[in-house]
């Protein structure tokens, strides 16, 4: 069997692929879909759009379901305790998510203007909703999350949904919720046209530039005021006991989050690849190269998860009441057989995932036209 330290950081690097290829593909359904009251100003354009995802919407959350099974069998602590002290959140972005099928469903069954637009607004927040929340949620990390573990590693939770709502989780948030919206843009681009493309070039831009800047001052926070970051005081045993309390840490005060980039300088890769995929996706905008945009939002994805990830490794839930709470891939994580049994298990299933989900896209590619719309009135969404 795979070394148990291996292991641990094979699931690192894994959870970060799934929450990665969640971001390329639900990414650009819930982004498509935040904007597409903007860009689609008549019926038909806006059928377009929700035709563009019709047939991969259900089919991209497959990443979200297996991301956050994932974390449960890998990091059950991480699990439990984020699972219920942002209990309120995570309500917000499933109730947000439920307004998504039954606006595919029930948009169209009546002719009626009010009826639509309705859904199309419920469509949209469904969409945009999630997008800032999962960067509120990222935010939050970087400042600590309220909670402690007591002697029997139960965890209590001291803060509020309205706590989490602060200035800089805020701006995660619009870097999140920006960087979707330009990546589902993107999407449009490729697979509309006529007016409907050009808006969504110009929706593309807008986004692509709000990220950039979003970005770029949410890294300059994190430097310039200081945030303190977290690290080990004495060099980590893989193979001690799987006990959050046992371990020491101490506050970065002067390099914070940053102090990973110091010590691993090729890890400075992940925030030049995001910075260079946002200005490639503006370029592409402005020009309407569809296929130039969608890879640099897809750059621009890739990495700022990946500057999120390097920058907090190896902690997965920091706590800003008691560090020594914080929960890590090296002390929060599941046994060695389990590990390795689900090691197994990704090894057949996610190519199984990438296969089918290529296949779909492959099968079912074309440009939606207002024409296709009209013609088939009766069998779209």
């Amino acid at each position: 069997m795979i070394e148990y330290e291996l292991l641990k950081i094979i699931w690192w690097v894994l959870v970060g692929v799934l929450l990665i290829g969640f971001a390329l593909t639900d990414g650009f359904d819930m982004g498509s879909m935040a904007i597409m009251p903007f860009v689609g100003k008549t019926d038909s354009e806006r059928r377009a759009a929700i035709n563009t995802i019709a047939p991969h919407w259900d089919g991209n959350q497959v990443w979200f379901i297996t991301a956050g099974g994932a974390l449960f069998a890998a990091w059950p602590m991480v699990y439990a305790v984020a699972f219920s002290g942002l209990y309120w959140a995570l309500l917000l972005v499933l109730f947000a998510l439920f307004l998504r099928p039954v606006g595919f469903d029930y948009r169209s069954k009546l002719e009626n203007t009010q009826w639509r637009n309705s859904w199309d607004w419920a469509l949209s927040i469904g969409g945009a909703v999630p997008a800032l929340v999962f960067g509120v949620a990222f935010g939050n990390l970087f400042l600590g999350v309220p909670f402690s573990l007591d002697d029997t590693l139960r965890s209590e939770y001291t803060g509020s949904f309205f706590a989490l709502l602060n200035p800089f989780a805020l701006l995660c948030g619009i870097v999140s919720l920006s960087m979707l919206c330009a990546h589902g843009g993107a999407w449009l681009m490729l697979r509309t046209d006529g007016v409907l493309k050009q808006r969504s070039a110009k929706a593309t831009q807008i986004m692509g530039i709000v990220f950039l800047i979003c970005f770029i001052a949410a890294g300059a926070w994190l430097y310039f005021a200081q945030v303190p970051g977290y690290s080990y005081a004495v060099p980590i045993d893989p193979n001690a006991a799987l006990n959050p309390l046992a371990k020491k840490v101490v506050t970065n005060a002067n390099a914070g989050w940053m102090n990973n980039y110091h010590l691993y300088p090729v890890s400075m890769l992940a925030p030049i690849v995001a910075i260079i995929g946002a200005l490639v996706l503006i370029v592409g905008a402005s020009k309407s190269k569809a296929g130039l945009s969608f890879t640099g939002t897809s750059l621009a994805i890739i990495g700022a998860i990946l500057t999120a990830g390097f920058a907090l490794f190896p902690f997965l839930l920091p706590s800003s009441i008691n560090p020594v709470s914080s929960l890590t891939m090296w002390d929060a994580v599941s046994s060695h057989r389990t590990l390795g049994v689900m090691t197994v298990a990704a090894c057949i299933f996610v190519p199984l995932i990438l296969i089918y989900t290529s296949w779909s896209y492959y099968k079912m590619w074309g440009v939606i036209t207002n024409k296709h719309i009209e013609a088939n009135s009766h069998s779209l969404y």
